[in-house]
């Protein structure tokens, strides 16, 4: 088991860890639109979030010797389900290989976020 940490995807904001790197697979925490250098909040729109979060998937993901292309599975959380729609316009535009996927509306996200994304990847081809 390997933890993984990176300083382009915004730190662990509890007792947690970015990644887990387990039998040729990743498990990413949940991601938030932190801005990785300042630690805050960033987009004011779902849209503008989703892009952060991906980003900040993506980054966590390159750190464990994967990618976007080799998630299997992701979970999702949004604030509102009234933003399905923005949310996956722009998802898709990150997920091109459609892994598997739940989403759900939560009551609350940390910091006040409107998304949260959570991945499953495989590490090499």
């Amino acid at each position: 088991m390997k933890t993984v940490t990176t300083s382009t995807a915004p730190s662990a904001i509890g007792p947690y860890s970015q990644a887990m790197v387990v039998n040729g697979l990743v498990f990413t925490s949940g991601q938030i639109p932190l801005d990785p250098e300042t630690g805050r909040l960033e987009g004011g729109d779902i849209a503008a979030q989703t892009h952060r979060v991906c980003r900040n998937l993506a980054a966590v993901l390159t750190a464990a010797g994967s990618s976007l292309t080799r998630v299997v599975k992701t979970t999702c959380f949004l604030a509102d389900m009234a933003d399905f729609a923005a949310f996956n316009e722009v998802y898709a535009q990150y997920f091109t290989e459609k892994p598997a996927r739940s989403c759900v509306a939560v009551k609350d996200l940390p910091k006040g976020a409107l998304v949260e994304v959570e991945a499953v990847a495989k590490i090499g081809e």
